[in-house]
């Protein structure tokens, strides 16, 4: 019998992403001497990430659609440039399970988990019944996409009111309806309906009892392809806006370590039995008891997975290169330390007032440092901000032993950081962190709605 061959480690990389995320990749692939090719639309061409790679390849004008998203060009890129690895970072083409399908189809190893699992996960509906079915459930709702109205209405007599609509094939509050009335219902499925369509291209819709106060935690999961997997913890992810995370922090202010490692436990014995491999992340809500029910799984890197790389010195980026080479986890759960207290603020180019996007170029560039702190970013003095893309500039992480002087060293950060030329939201974070139901750790999805409304 032949023993299987041993892992090998990828040549070059060619990083199917923009901003931050994309220099992120760079770095971790330069640090396993790994070679990177940068794609960039022509509104990118003087990005930082396209001049740190070792190759850049232009793949069209500037709207994602015909540049990020436009799979014939991505692969045409990496096969003129004798790629064997696509790293998809996240947005984008990142859980887009044809995509990963097409890398494997034209040899390229797609840097993520495997397409059935994007696919499966994909699907909120699909994803409930399969987390269901190995003991994470979800909030009480309907068991697939809703058919009829008539449908609707009697499962809404059985769960009661309010409830929330939501699109099977997306997220992001695009189909998204809150209903408190059951006159209402019919109306809101309609307008979730057709924004679901239009968004993602999936009428599909589901109901779920909807929860007044939740936070919003997740789990971080890495699992190799040898039937190893382990979590990395919780985040906390409860301050948002229209749904989009501002501040995310590890660990949450409302779990113990026994519930961690009790929910952990289920989470881990979960994705063993599904088979799934390469980094992942199990987002929850909490109810007003403490309970958690299950959300959805998105199967990528996150924007915030820096505040657990703080918690537990690890690199996810890196490992998420060396599980798809086949390389084995080289650590086992009793292995995981966590340590101290991250916070992330995600720095936003918009308006403080009406987060309108604040497009431009940027004429002074400044970041915070120290002890603990962090930076991740894709821009500098002279940067030229565009409509065309996420808004995001920069994320500051910070790492301290407690969760006071964590929040203590995120203000100092804050309070150095500078940035001219263009509106950021530095400002709107530092009166987040102020906020006396944060700063107590007693907040949830509520809390900048409420601090809006103050205002």
């Amino acid at each position: 019998m032949t023993n299987p061959a041993e892992p090998k480690l990828f040549e070059k990389i060619l990083v199917a992403n923009r901003g931050e995320i994309a220099l992120r990749i760079i770095r971790a692939a330069r640090e396993l001497d790994i070679r990177t090719v940068a794609v960039h639309s022509e509104a990118d061409a003087e990005s930082l990430h396209v001049k740190f790679a070792d190759e850049s390849v232009c793949i069209g004008p500037a709207s994602p659609t015909a540049s990020y998203l436009h799979v014939p060009a991505i692969i045409s890129a990496a096969e003129v440039t004798a790629a064997d690895a696509i790293h998809p970072g996240y947005g984008f083409l990142s859980e887009n399970a044809a995509f990963a399908d097409t890398c494997d189809a034209c040899g390229f190893t797609f840097i993520g988990p495997p397409a059935d699992a994007i696919r499966t996960m994909g699907d909120k509906i699909e994803a409930r019944r399969t987390m269901a079915s190995v003991g994470l459930h979800a909030l009480p709702g309907s068991e697939g996409p809703l058919e009829t109205d008539a449908e609707a209405i009697a499962l809404a007599d059985e769960i009661g009111f309010p409830l929330i609509i939501k699109a099977s094939a997306g997220g992001g509050g695009r189909g998204m309806k809150i209903v408190r009335k059951k006159q209402d219902l019919g109306k809101q499925l309609s307008m979730a309906r057709r924004e679901a369509e239009a968004a993602f291209g999936n009428g599909a819709v589901y109901i779920e009892r909807f929860i007044e106060k939740p936070r919003h935690i997740e789990f971080q999961v890495v699992a190799d392809k040898h039937g190893n997997v382990v979590h990395l913890g919780e985040r906390e992810c409860s301050v948002q806006r229209r749904y989009q995370k501002l501040i995310e922090e590890a660990p949450s202010p409302a779990m113990t370590e026994e519930k961690r490692a009790e929910v952990g436990g289920r989470i881990v014995k979960a994705l063993k039995k599904l088979g799934y491999s390469n980094v992942g992340t199990i987002e929850f809500l909490m109810d007003e008891n403490g309970e958690l029910y299950f959300m959805e799984m998105n199967t990528r890197i996150q924007v915030e997975h820096p505040v657990t790389e703080m918690m537990v010195r690890m690199d996810l980026v890196r490992l998420q290169i060396l599980l798809s080479a086949g390389f084995p986890l080289r650590f086992r759960q009793k292995d995981i330390k966590f340590a101290g207290h991250a916070i992330e603020c995600r720095i936003n180019a918009e308006d403080p007032t009406t987060f309108a996007p604040s497009p431009g170029t940027i004429s002074t560039y400044h970041v915070p440092g120290g002890a603990g702190v962090r930076v991740d970013s894709h821009i500098a003095s002279g940067s030229v901000v565009t409509p065309y893309y996420d808004s995001l500039l920069a994320k500051v992480i910070v790492h301290d032993y407690d969760r006071t002087h964590a929040i203590r060293r995120m203000n100092t950060a804050l309070k150095e950081f500078v940035i001219e030329g263009i509106q950021t939201n530095v400002d709107f974070h530092k009166k987040l962190l102020a906020h006396e139901k944060f700063k107590a750790g007693e907040y949830d999805t509520t809390i900048v709605t409420k601090m809006l409304e103050d205002r």
